[in-house]
């Protein structure tokens, strides 16, 4: 087994051909570099792996131990050395430690009991349900309800993170607070913005005439005794364990308001698509496996091309939630200065995660992408069935402009004129669904979940802690305790200007 050190200068010591020259010269491209799995297509070529960069990414995966920390990861190991926690998100799908994966079972069955509850009007003529969260709380289940229950037709359901009261009130102005059902989703039950978004909303429907509000809340929490506490009755608190990270948990409880807007049935399907892509992960070789050679096109880009950033473009308007779930999942996992034994990393970790809709994107981002001077690797996700009743023609025009898309930019344009000139030779991968259904959006997020960890691993940091987003939060708290004197200037005149 080679050093990490030699693998690394194998890969940047390789020769650069074209997108073009590559397909040229590899007879065998499109089926080394296209994996079928879970009723996704995963299309590499347009990338500048070739079979030897894939093979040297390989060596380099191996001499970074990954199946080492896979095997850990899945077993309810210690996989997040800074807080000395296992990283169990997969026993939430039945892939971990037999003692997690039944209890992430009984919590699942709880969870199923409440939703049965709900469904017989235990808690009320429930209609509505205000979900209070944010980051990894809120973010998973938006992007469940959007993409999978607009024809669900079951419950209407609000995801509010935003500290801006403006954000409740518009709630506020649609639902009914009789008949609405408020979530309250926070790992420590401490989170500032959900809480104090969950008091005006407890507020509003006191005010408005409800007589027992607690008695139409629901906490989810990995810290039960904190949810008690502040009001919520033991029996409407839906736990999940500490070792679920927040951006990594919409396979836990904190998924309860989109198991309960789309059925049980759909949350469980979504479950098994996502065990179906672990089970993939973790049996595939390297240059099979398709979260593996994602990981490798990044690294190629970010460490080789200096790439910093990555499109990510939905072609499907159910995904619109999905570039900003990634953002999270992507960039507070890998987003790191620092390798797991404290040493400075030596090499780009996570791009900058972008995106957005087509065919909206292409009249305005894209010419950047095709002219500009970035380079700017790019993911294009579609599905083959549509998600509409409309005239065939809007589904096919869609599906043509992502994959045009794609071929122009590798293709590119020559021309005497040079501002009509394309360049060409830059990279894209398309990844494409049969339809979008609770399973193969299950193993479409497993894929992204499995992608940052092979990352991270090969990069010898830790994707599962997140302080970089404590240093904010305990200025804040300062700043309403401690007064300013201690800040900067710029800083003391905002809070002057702002609050006199």
């Amino acid at each position: 087994m080679v050093d990490t050190a030699t693998a690394w200068k194998a890969i940047e010591d390789k020769a650069r051909p074209t997108l073009l020259e590559l397909f040229q010269a590899e007879p065998d491209r499109l089926s080394r570099l296209t994996i079928d799995e879970g009723g996704i297509h995963f299309d590499f070529s347009k990338t500048h792996l070739d079979a030897g960069l894939v093979d040297a990414f390989a060596a380099l995966a191996e001499s970074a131990a990954i199946g080492k920390a896979r095997d850990a990861l899945f077993s309810g190991q210690i996989a997040n050395p800074t807080e000395g926690r296992a990283a169990e998100h997969t026993a939430e799908r039945g892939q971990g430690a037999p003692d997690s994966v039944a209890l992430a079972k009984d919590l699942h069955a709880r969870m199923r009991a409440l939703i049965d509850a709900i469904e017989a009007d235990a808690l009320g003529p429930i209609r509505h349900v205000l979900h209070i969260g944010i980051g990894g709380s809120a973010l998973g289940p938006d992007l469940l309800i959007d993409a999978l229950g607009r024809e669900a037709g079951r419950y209407d359901v609000a995801i509010v993170s935003n500290v801006d009261g403006s954000a409740l009130e518009e709630v506020f102005r649609r639902f009914d607070p009789a008949a609405t059902l408020l979530v309250v989703a926070s790992k420590t039950f401490t989170t500032t913005e959900t809480m104090l978004n969950a008091e005006s909303a407890l507020a509003w429907m006191a005010e408005s005439g409800v007589d027992d509000p607690y008695g139409q809340v629901i906490a989810v929490t990995a810290a039960p005794d904190r949810a008690v506490e502040w009001g919520v009755d033991g029996t409407r608190v839906l736990p999940f364990t500490e070792s679920v990270g927040g951006r990594y948990s919409l396979w836990s409880s904190i998924g309860f308001p989109a198991a309960l807007a789309l059925g049980w049935d759909a949350f469980e399907t979504l479950l098994e698509g996502a065990a179906a892509m672990d089970r993939h992960f973790r049996l595939a070789p390297p240059v099979r496996n398709a979260p593996m050679l994602a990981a490798f096109a990044d690294l190629y880009y970010t460490v080789v091309r200096k790439a910093e950033t990555r499109g990510i473009f939905a072609y499907d308007e159910r995904l619109r939630l999905l570039p900003f779930y990634l953002q999270q999942l992507e960039m507070e996992s890998n987003g790191k200065g620092v390798k797991v034994d404290g040493s400075p990393v030596d090499k780009p970790t996570a791009a900058i995660t972008w995106g957005g809709v087509g065919t909206d994107a292409q009249h305005a981002v894209f010419q950047l992408l095709h002219q500009g001077t970035h380079l700017v690797p790019i993911e294009f996700i579609a599905t083959i069935e549509p998600g509409d009743a409309l005239d065939e023609a809007h589904h096919r025009t869609l599906l043509i402009n992502a994959f045009a898309q794609g071929a122009a930019l590798m293709a590119g344009k020559t021309s005497d004129d040079p501002a009509r000139a394309y360049p060409g030779d830059r990279p894209s991968t398309t990844i494409l669904l049969d339809r979008l259904d609770p399973s193969r959006l299950g193993a479409l997020i497993a894929f992204y979940e499995h992608r940052v960890f092979t990352n991270a691993v090969i990069l010898g940091i830790n994707p599962f802690d997140q302080f970089g987003v404590e240093l904010g939060k305990e200025i804040a708290k300062s700043i309403e305790t401690e007064g300013t004197e201690r800040f900067d200037a710029s800083t003391r005149a905002l809070i002057a200007r702002a609050f006199g």
